[in-house]
């Protein structure tokens, strides 16, 4: 999700109420948001989601484009760490 401040979400809902058709431009990689009344307006977001939604993955995607690299670690690591091992 998109954080906003308070003054900006109400923005965007007058701006909705105003003109059902209104349009914001979300410009995920510059981390902002265009809005009806042209104000341009910064958002948060953690790299890691940034990342996911700019590839068009969500975290299993993430894993699963990973996974002959995954592999190749296990591979290398295997019967280095028992995970079964009580102590």
């Amino acid at each position: 999700p998109i954080v906003v401040p308070a003054d900006v979400h109400q923005a965007l809902f007058a701006a909705i109420e105003k003109d059902p058709n209104a349009r914001v431009k979300i410009d995920l990689a510059a981390q902002k948001l265009a809005l009806p009344d042209g104000r341009a307006v910064e958002f948060p977001v953690d790299a890691f989601s940034k990342q996911c939604l700019m590839d068009g993955v969500d975290e299993l995607g993430y894993i699963l484009k990973r996974d002959a690299a995954i592999a190749a670690f296990e591979a290398h690591r295997e019967g280095s760490i028992n995970t079964l091992e009580t102590a």
